[in-house]
């Protein structure tokens, strides 16, 4: 009888979780843990996994926001190009560069003819 009280006490000594237990990994080591082990070892790659998925994303955001900014700088650039062209290939700009090159080439004075 007296074995059977004192198997139970240790029981209850063993069961007791405390600070010091928890602080120095004891606790790690009993029958519930050792059980789950692969279960917490999957809950802590699916956190990992979506702690670097999250980083990922945030570093994607970035690039599009980079990628949003440089092409609107693009689109204005084309844009000068594009009035740059405009401005020079105007008549009255082709005229005056024809006049301070002293070319021989006027401009027509006949309307160009239909062929039918």
């Amino acid at each position: 009888m007296e074995k059977k009280q004192e198997e139970k006490n240790t029981e209850k000594v063993k069961k007791r979780t405390s600070l010091k237990n928890i602080i120095g990994g004891d606790i790690l080591a009993t029958d519930f843990f050792r059980r789950q082990a692969g279960l917490l070892f999957l809950i802590m790659v699916l956190i990992i996994i979506y702690i670097n998925n999250r980083y990922e994303c945030q570093l994607q955001l970035i690039e599009i926001d980079n990628l949003k900014k440089e092409l609107i700088d693009i689109k204005y650039d084309a844009l000068t190009r594009s009035s740059e062209l405009m401005e020079r290939s105007r008549q009255s700009r082709i005229e005056e560069y024809i006049a301070t090159k002293e070319s021989d080439l006027q401009t027509s004075t006949n309307p160009p003819y239909l062929l039918k």
